[in-house]
């Protein structure tokens, strides 16, 4: 993708006042859903001007292998995927803008988005910012992130069969977590604050008769412990006593929930009680030619391969609105 300068005055529909043609489908963030959508945009003639503040690739990009991805048999480097959908996406004309997308408006039409430093203009627009995962909040938590500690079970889980690992959380995602680290690993805690899991009833007997597995009720993680820069324990607190428990694990999965990257629409668009925007299948949003692709909607299931999947459909949905 060709780079805009992130001051001054773009090639893209400008400032107030400005005659220039609007955007065709404006996307705002460049991870797998953002670049996908801007790929089948502009394989649909359209102009697609794809908004990111950092380098392209979100999540993905930091995801040292995958596993999942359909078409990898050994895996890839998420890195290297997302580099490969830039291209992609660069092949077939889509521009990128080095500037962050802060505030929107959508009662106008076309629509206006406004960075730090212009105002665009766009007839449609896909939102597909992400979401990111909600830490611990303790200390060698960031230098960690790669080493022992992680955000996804399905992502980074292999890396640690045979080994003993912890999950932290109480929900359906924390569930379904332990359960697929049992059939790989060795042994598996599973930390909640309370005594009871937040999880449908469905999950509870699964759980109760994995071999493998250890709840740790009403305890919360302190303190991470490492060794020669690799996660090597967790301290967590007793809750009812005050006493605290030390933890040899190799691997710590981290399933608190997720924040949605969405503080810049500002009540633009519904969210759910979680911030998520509500979208509909398609991608569809209560205001017309705004679309929401990937993690930062209302879904079941996030992963790469559902947000690419998001993208294609908002591009299509976008297409269709400007033709009519």
């Amino acid at each position: 993708m060709t780079e805009e300068p992130n001051n001054g005055t773009s090639a893209a529909c400008k400032a107030p006042g400005a005659q220039e043609k609007a955007i065709d489908v404006a996307v705002i963030g460049a991870g797998p859903a953002g670049l996908t959508a801007g790929l089948y945009a502009a394989r649909a003639g359209l102009e697609a001007v794809v908004f990111e503040r950092i380098a392209p690739g979100g999540q993905l990009a930091q995801t040292e292998h995958m596993e999942n991805y359909p078409g990898f048999p050994d895996g890839t480097n998420g890195f290297e995927l997302a580099f490969s959908m830039k291209q992609q996406a660069d092949r077939f004309g889509v521009r990128n803008v080095g500037e962050e997308v802060l505030s929107v408006d959508f009662t106008q039409n076309p629509k206006v988005l406004k960075t730090a430093f212009n105002e665009y203009r766009a007839n449609s627009v896909i939102i597909a910012t992400g979401a990111r995962p909600r830490k611990l909040g303790l200390e060698l938590e960031e230098e960690l992130q790669g080493r022992g500690v992680s955000y996804c079970a399905t992502c980074d889980g292999n890396f640690f069969r045979d080994k003993t690992v912890m999950v932290v959380g109480g929900g359906n995602t924390a569930a379904g977590d332990a359960i697929y680290l049992s059939r790989i690993c060795k042994k598996v805690y599973l930390v909640h604050r309370r005594d009871k899991l937040r999880a449908t009833a469905i999950y509870h007997k699964r759980l109760e008769d994995l071999p493998n597995l250890e709840f740790v009720w009403n305890a919360v993680p302190r303190k991470l412990v490492a060794d020669e820069g690799a996660l090597a324990g967790v301290r967590v607190e007793m809750l009812e006593t005050g006493e605290e428990r030390d933890i040899a694990v190799d691997g710590l999965f981290v399933a608190v929930g997720t924040e949605p990257n969405t503080e810049f629409l500002a009540g633009a668009l519904t969210t759910d009680e979680t911030g998520y925007i509500v979208a509909g299948e398609s991608g569809e949003t209560e205001v017309p030619g705004v679309y929401v692709a990937g993690d930062v909607r209302t879904k079941f299931l996030r992963q790469v391969v559902t947000a690419v999947a998001d993208g294609a459909l908002c591009a299509e949905e976008a297409a269709e609105y400007l033709a009519i």
